[in-house]
């Protein structure tokens, strides 16, 4: 590849950009679950099952993007940790559904009051224009369709 390339430099920058800004924001997210005593994983999961009770561990895998491995190694602590619980599905008895307990419950209520890189992008995009931000939300969109349909 031709680093002098401009097209190469420009995209490598947009590349960058992504990856500082996303280090930003999962340094705030790793402070809230620090804060409550979970590991990122653990928080994201507490959260997918305050969003969507009753999910099963296939669904979580899907939405946070995680191994199936990770994800039933997290959820194995959380039930321990009496923060989630299994219980069989009355049409499929071979699929499991994933509740929070009244701890759980609690606990991702407080994650979602202490949710500091939400407030840290609020307070990052107060200055920008509603229509910048309309606009960089359809490019991220566009962004990711052509990088998901991309091979190489």
């Amino acid at each position: 590849m031709d680093y002098s390339d401009k097209k190469v430099e420009i995209a490598a920058e947009v590349v960058q950009s992504f990856m500082t800004i996303s280090k930003v924001l999962v340094k705030y997210t790793q402070q809230n679950a620090t804060s409550l005593g979970l590991t990122l994983q653990q928080m994201g999961i507490l959260n997918t099952i305050y969003s969507s009770p009753g999910i099963t561990l296939k669904e979580i895998t899907e939405k946070l993007q995680l191994s199936k491995s990770t994800v039933s190694v997290n959820v194995d602590d959380l039930v321990n940790a009496k923060l989630v619980e299994r219980k069989t599905s009355a049409e499929d008895r071979r699929e499991i559904n994933l509740n929070l307990t009244a701890e759980g419950e609690e606990l991702a209520r407080k994650s979602c009051r202490n949710a500091s890189s939400y407030k840290a992008m609020m307070s990052a995009l107060a200055t920008i224009p509603e229509e910048k931000i309309h606009w960089l939300l359809e490019t991220h969109g566009q962004l990711l369709k052509n990088l998901q349909e991309s091979e190489f």
